[in-house]
């Protein structure tokens, strides 16, 4: 499944789940990662998800491995006022929307077509949909 959905030179993004997932070693995430390296793909996170994940327990040392892997999106302001627009379009509201909505504008500003692994699949395809946008630019989501 993930060799369909992972194009040459495109990204593929973990949110909180997916980043989790990938550090507890699930082969279903691990199959997507293969496959974005072996396609040249960029495997990126939000920096803000780093606040969902890391807890300073000892699974942390899981999460810092996978990371030394991974590009690390910083939130920058213009990152922050696209989320606050795509929650306003989309009607979605609260804390844990507005982390999604920072992941999904991360994911939208990062090189097409990318795939978003998520726990959250409705809200995250609502915020990344782009109906007028060309399959090659599509973001696709996941659930993980």
């Amino acid at each position: 499944m993930a060799g369909r959905r992972v194009a040459t030179g495109g990204t593929l993004v973990l949110d909180s789940e997916g980043l989790s997932k990938l550090a507890v070693g699930d082969a279903r995430v691990r199959a997507y990662l293969e496959v974005a390296r072996s396609r040249g793909a960029r495997v990126a996170v939000s920096a803000i998800t780093l606040a969902e994940v890391l807890r300073g327990g000892a699974r942390d040392a899981l999460v810092h491995r996978v990371l030394t892997r991974v590009n690390r999106v910083p939130v920058t302001e213009e990152v922050a006022r696209r989320a606050g627009e795509l929650l306003g379009e989309t009607g979605l509201s609260g804390h844990r929307c507005a982390i999604d909505a920072i992941v999904a504008a991360t994911t939208l500003s990062l090189t097409r077509p990318a795939v978003l692994l998520t726990s959250d699949p409705d809200d995250m395809s609502r915020l990344v949909e782009d109906p007028g946008c060309p399959k090659e630019r599509r973001i696709i989501v996941v659930h993980v």
